[in-house]
């Protein structure tokens, strides 16, 4: 495995990304805004590397997350692929500016696509350009938003 730097940007990811698929390793793709990393998403992600030789994370921009996710994002991007490179599980993270993966799934060419639990398998996008695609066991409670919301009430019960 060819690990050095692990954030890329998408053409430059794409030359590492066939060089470890010369290397006859098995590349799995997932995506999300990974705004507040928590135990979820290290779960998700520790699950994700298990179906493959090769993680790669795409995460979307500030201005993807918000068109998608109103107030959001908490986290900066740079911040977020930081964090995201920092896990042991993680190979590779890049950042897409579009409201979906679809383009940056077609060009890295991945093996495995890989989506939480709350995705249908029918309706993860990108599924007709790999091989094998999984949607993971989703974790009840363990989301950015839920975080978020405890949050607010914690500061409300504060603040009153």
């Amino acid at each position: 495995m060819i690990t050095k730097n692990k954030f890329y940007s998408l053409d430059a990811l794409c030359a590492v990304i066939e060089e470890e698929r010369v290397l006859g390793q098995r590349i799995v793709f997932t995506n999300g805004c990974f705004d507040i990393l928590h135990v979820g998403h290290v779960r998700y992600l520790r699950q994700a590397s298990s179906f493959g030789n090769v993680l790669v994370v795409a995460i979307n921009s500030d201005v993807s997350v918000r068109r998608l996710k109103p107030g959001r994002p908490i986290i900066p991007e740079t911040e977020r692929a930081e964090m995201l490179s920092a896990l042991e599980m993680v190979n590779y993270v890049t950042i897409f500016d579009a409201d979906t993966p679809y383009e940056t799934i077609k060009a890295l060419k991945p093996h495995v696509l890989v989506k939480g639990g709350d995705w249908k398998i029918e309706d993860i996008i990108g599924s007709d350009l790999v091989d094998e695609v999984h949607s993971l066991t989703y974790i009840n409670g363990m989301s950015t938003t839920a975080i978020i919301n405890k949050i607010l009430k914690i500061k409300d019960t504060l603040c009153s």
